[in-house]
């Protein structure tokens, strides 16, 4: 469980990475990565263990790359994670 905060956190961070997001932003912008932005989105889950962390991360990526990705799903998902 986390806190709040780091939940919040980690949804405004995936919006600002998936908005600005475009496949070839690795060209146009040198030094670019996918793995920069989705570590980024992620470092407030830094107290889950590495298994689940890891989990977090490739949905992350995938809600950044993929327009169509279910996003409310990642909210309510990510969501149930705070702390009581």
């Amino acid at each position: 469980m986390i806190d709040r905060s780091d939940v919040e956190a980690v949804i405004a961070r995936v919006a600002i990475a998936a908005f600005t997001y475009y496949p070839d932003r690795a060209t146009a912008e040198p030094g670019y990565t996918l793995g920069e932005d989705v570590a980024w989105c992620a470092k407030p889950l830094a107290t889950l263990d590495d298994e689940e962390r890891d989990a977090w991360r490739l949905r992350i990526a995938r809600l950044i790359t993929d327009p169509a990705a279910d996003k409310q799903s990642f909210i309510r998902d990510i969501t149930a994670l705070v702390r009581s």
